[in-house]
């Protein structure tokens, strides 16, 4: 076994083998494993089948496909996972940003007023603030994380594609004092602690406090609906993501601490997974949505 070709079907093999979760993507991981390796895109790999690996790249791909095989995620394999517009760097500090994600910033470019001064509470990897600032230059974009480690993949990423971010190391606005904003975002913490979804693929890897927020996944939620006032001006939109099943709870959260224009988006899959609300005192209710 040493060329792409051999390569690729011994890989396929090896996943498939391993369980059903790795047999649906074993094909796909694969291929990104292999061209990670080879430092090639996908097209060249299937223009050059017959391209034969030199012993150290051989080596590098069986390491890949191990830690794969063990369930580990492929971005954080990579150290890189897309998102948006960019291609962001990750570890294990950091949960691997997920398309439906990209909602949010979908609903905060479609306010009809701008929200020149945006917070994202829980960054992460920073990729929502950072795809907020990379298509609105012109709004001030702070994001905070409670994490150090990974404040600093998020400012690397915030470096490596010029984009002028405040970082704040923060417990949500614990170190933020009076500050308002027009728009605050968040994909906080929204599992179930006893959720089946915790024993997923790849699940296990990532951060727990990321991920788990108390026994209906929602303790997380509550806390921002309830401080979020404090911390909006007039006409300020609260942009929340949560998980497909807790549309209806959020949106009595938002409504019960007085948020106006309250409604639950869905991701691509159909599934709840946004809600919004406005705080009171905007010139214009509609969203334009």
């Amino acid at each position: 076994m040493n060329t792409v070709a051999e390569c690729m079907h011994w890989a396929e093999s090896v996943l498939a083998a391993q369980s059903e979760a790795l047999a649906e993507c074993a094909k796909v991981d694969s291929q990104w494993l292999l061209s990670f390796v080879l430092e090639k895109n996908i097209t060249w790999l299937r223009a050059w089948p017959d391209n034969t690996l030199t012993p150290k790249q051989l080596a590098a791909f069986k390491e890949c496909i191990a830690r794969r095989k063990n369930g580990e995620p492929v971005a954080y394999i990579t150290g890189r996972q897309g998102f948006w517009t960019l291609d962001l760097s990750v570890n294990n500090h950091t949960l691997v940003p997920r398309p439906d994600t990209e909602l949010l910033v979908e609903l905060a470019l479609a306010l009809p007023a701008e929200p020149l001064n945006v917070v994202d509470l829980g960054t992460g990897t920073g990729a929502i603030a950072l795809a907020l600032k990379s298509e609105r230059q012109q709004w001030q974009v702070t994001a905070t994380d409670i994490s150090p480690h990974a404040l600093a993949v998020a400012r690397q990423n915030a470096e490596r594609f010029n984009l002028p971010v405040e970082f704040i190391e923060s417990s949500w606005f614990e170190q933020m004092g009076g500050r308002q904003f027009n728009l605050i975002v968040s994909n906080p913490p929204y599992i179930e602690t006893r959720d089946a979804h915790l024993n997923g693929l790849g699940v296990a890897f990532e951060p727990l406090g990321a991920l788990v927020s108390g026994e209906d996944g929602l303790d997380a939620i509550r806390e921002l609906t309830a401080i979020a006032p404090t911390h909006l001006l007039a006409g300020g939109w609260l942009m929340l993501e949560h998980g497909y099943n807790q549309g209806s709870a959020v949106r009595a959260l938002l409504l019960g601490a007085g948020f106006q224009q309250v409604r639950t988006e869905q991701d691509l899959g159909q599934n709840d997974r946004v809600t919004l609300g406005q705080w009171p005192g905007a010139l214009t209710s509609d969203t334009g949505a």
